[in-house]
């Protein structure tokens, strides 16, 4: 008796992954490094200068732990603590030297640092709630601040003294930058959904635009001709030259943005949010080029210079710290150095030439087969269907399914295997049918079994109204592919007119017009038409 054997599954093309340089670049980073902080962390500022420490800001309610932590480029513990805190510490920020740091917090005091010492150096009161925005100037000297009192003002740092309070906004004030350029610009932006750009030469904001979101985060472009805005599961940027005119607005996160920063050069922009992904865009076009995935909610982002290290803060208290990989690293994993000493070990012996006095002794292989095939092999044909549509094979490796029915119909017994179903395994089919039958790869074995059914369960139609609306589907789903059809052998008709009378020449022209008219013509088989389907 010969052995069985088991179901040719036929491999089909797949379209592998885009190689283009985003993915070589933005995947060129090693293993992330997670360090477990006190709490959530909501903000990471890198230094300007080298060695390029970065402050990580924590939100905790445990009162000995308020603190703004600063961690060395490779560092896995803190280089420096400030914790002069009395209650949560937010946005603690570099000056554009490194030697200063400036941080708001829950008591709404904000405190300047010497990044070299310990106690605070200077000590601003005013608000009268918590500040959670602090930046300073392009000159140095002077402080912005946001509060949850729906102000910012403005701190002069030599005389400890407030310079000017502006109250335009009617929520919270979440987030807040400052121009490089001019020291008398600043933006801010609320949970109001506004954002306003403010110069200190003047007592009001100059330009106001709405994110139609509460504002998250805010960011300029080098140049600040662009603003770039984050809200909602919006990220829009903002023409400052010409009045504050959006010019995109993308929508490529499912939750809240809550951090943008910009590639050293410019010219891709980073985003990040509480579905746990930050995203990489073109600035050109400002199309998703990369993507990378966190195991929970992100709070906080920053890029080293150079692009060196990535880091984020998340919502479970950890913070994730990927650095780039040195030409070495990458040399080595591209060469795939690591897997040379085994070759020698699967081709041990492949060669050898037995000698005439040699006796041959066979070991019988044990042959392991899948689920559907012992069942094939039992000519248990039904439960063999059964295994083939469980939902996983089904929805993942649609070819095992059709595979298994092409088998069937081979042996004979697909009628056997699709015959004395009930309402839910009949269902099961046909949502099948629905999401496979057009396929040009699955149609030519689906639309015998699709007879089959029909044949088989034709007095049974009108007793399920399940079963009749999944009917109904599978026939419009089936008219228009038909509609496809004749609209595709009207293209063919003109083809070959042109081909018979004009030539090449307007075959390419009609081909450019017609190739957006129709542009998803896919085969189905004429052997099942949709009148068969009516109920």
């Amino acid at each position: 008796m010969a052995s069985f054997k088991p179901t040719k599954i036929q491999v089909y093309p797949k379209l592998g992954e885009k190689v283009t340089q985003d993915t070589l670049y933005w995947k060129n980073y090693k293993a992330p490094v997670q360090i477990k902080e006190f709490g959530a962390v909501t903000h990471i500022d890198f230094s300007p200068v080298a060695p390029h420490n970065f402050a990580v800001t924590a939100f905790t309610r445990v009162c000995w732990h308020l603190f703004v932590h600063i961690y060395g480029p490779f560092s896995q513990e803190p280089v420096k603590t400030f914790t002069r805190f009395k209650d949560t510490a937010y946005s603690g920020r570099f000056r554009s030297d490194g030697q200063l740091l400036v941080a708001g917090c829950e008591d709404s005091v904000v405190r300047l640092f010497d990044v070299g010492g310990k106690v605070a150096l200077r000590m601003f009161r005013g608000h009268t709630k918590a500040v959670h925005v602090t930046d300073f100037t392009s000159d140095r000297y002077q402080i912005l601040t946001g509060s949850d009192d729906y102000t910012c003002r403005l701190w002069d740092i030599p005389n400890s003294t407030e310079l000017n309070t502006y109250q335009e906004h009617t929520d919270y004030i979440r987030c807040g930058v400052t121009s490089k350029l001019n020291r008398d610009l600043f933006i801010t932006g609320s949970y109001d959904h506004t954002l306003k750009l403010f110069d200190a030469r003047v007592d009001r904001s100059v330009m106001t635009m709405d994110h139609g979101q509460p504002v998250e985060s805010l960011l300029l472009y080098p140049s600040e001709g662009l603003l770039v805005s984050a809200g909602g599961r919006y990220v829009k940027v903002w023409d400052l030259l010409k009045g504050g005119q959006p010019l995109v607005s993308l929508k490529n996160h499912h939750k809240t943005v809550t951090s943008l920063c910009l590639s050293t050069n410019g010219q891709r922009l980073l985003s990040a949010s509480l579905d746990r992904h930050v995203k990489v865009y073109n600035t050109t076009n400002y199309k998703v080029v990369h993507n990378f995935d966190y195991a929970a909610s992100i709070l906080s982002l920053a890029l080293a210079p150079d692009d060196e290290s990535i880091v984020v803060g998340m919502t479970n208290s950890i913070l994730s710290i990927k650095h780039r990989k040195s030409p070495e690293e990458s040399k080595e994993i591209s060469g795939q150095q690591r897997r040379r000493p085994s070759y020698r070990v699967f081709v041990k012996g492949k060669n050898y030439v037995p000698k005439q006095d040699d006796y041959l002794v066979s070991k019988p292989v044990k042959q392991h087969l899948a689920k559907y095939d012992k069942q094939l092999k039992k000519f248990n044909v039904s439960k063999a269907l059964d295994t083939a549509l469980e939902t996983w094979t089904r929805h993942r490796k649609p070819e095992i399914t059709v595979a298994v029915i092409k088998e069937l119909d081979r042996r004979g017994t697909l009628n056997n295997a699709l015959a004395g179903r009930d309402e839910q395994g009949l269902s099961q089919l046909l949502n099948f049918l629905i999401g496979n039958l057009v396929d040009p790869r699955f149609a030519p074995v689906l639309v015998t079994a699709a007879e089959m059914i029909l044949d088989i369960y034709h007095s049974v139609i009108g007793q399920s109204p399940v079963v009749d609306r999944q009917l109904l589907r599978l026939q419009e789903l089936l008219e228009r592919e038909i509609d496809y059809q004749q609209d595709l052998l009207e293209v063919l008709g003109m083809l070959d007119t042109m081909f018979a009378s004009t030539g090449l020449e307007c075959l390419c022209n009609l081909f450019f017009e017609t190739s957006d008219t129709f542009p998803d013509m896919t085969f189905v088989s004429h052997r099942l038409h949709p009148a068969r389907l009516l109920v």
